[in-house]
Formats: C-alpha cells, structure tokens, sequence
C-alpha cells in the first residue's frame, strides 16, 4: 500500500499549493524504469515524515499542464514546495539519504529534536 497519494491538475492547487505543510511531489510515469525504484524510496519518506510533510505523486502522462507548468523534463523529477512555492528539486532515482537531507532542510524542527 501506497503512503503518497495521487495528485491531479485539477486537484495541484488545493493540495499542495495551498497546504499548511511542505509538499514532496513525485513527478513519475508507469513507463519510468527509474519512477519505480525510487517509489519505494517516496512511500518510506511519507511514512516517516507523517504530519510534517504531505506526498504527493503526480503521473505527467495523465496530468501534463502541471508538470508543463514546472518545466519537467526528465522523471523522476521530485520537488519540494512550501508556502505556494517551489523551494527544491531533485531529478533522478536519488538515494534516501540524499531525499531525506533535502527535505529537512524545509521541515520545522521538533522541540526535543533541535
């Protein structure tokens, strides 16, 4: 089971654009060799940073006026958005630690964490 959840370009605004939290958006396609290797990557970061970020996947064949809109030229292609904006991008099958280190630098830090 899938913890991200399927955006569209009809539902991109309300989503991720007006959440209370940062976003990761998984630009991908089921054709993408690459897209697949780096879905379990993305579903473990959702799980992991529950309430603190949203995850979303949007299919660029199914939804090509966002993606068009973001200039997505190669997938997986994985942005990060906070506050109506794109903050981050990171283009290809990354390692976890590497989407990991990305995404922390935009999520707020706990109290006893800090």
């Amino acid at each position: 089971m899938s913890s991200s959840v399927a955006v569209t370009d009809a539902s991109f605004e309300q989503d991720v654009l007006n959440s209370e939290v940062p976003v990761l958006v998984d630009f991908w396609a089921p054709w993408c060799g690459p897209c697949r290797m780096v879905a379990p990557i993305v579903d473990e970061i959702a799980k992991e940073y529950a309430g603190k970020l949203k995850v979303f996947k949007l299919n660029t064949d199914e939804n090509p006026v966002v993606a068009s809109k973001y200039g997505i030229r190669s997938i997986p292609t994985l942005m990060i958005f906070v506050n109506k904006q794109k903050v981050d991008t990171v283009v290809g099958a990354v390692p976890k630690n590497t989407l990991s280190s990305t995404i922390d630098k935009y999520i707020p830090k706990d109290e006893e964490n800090a």
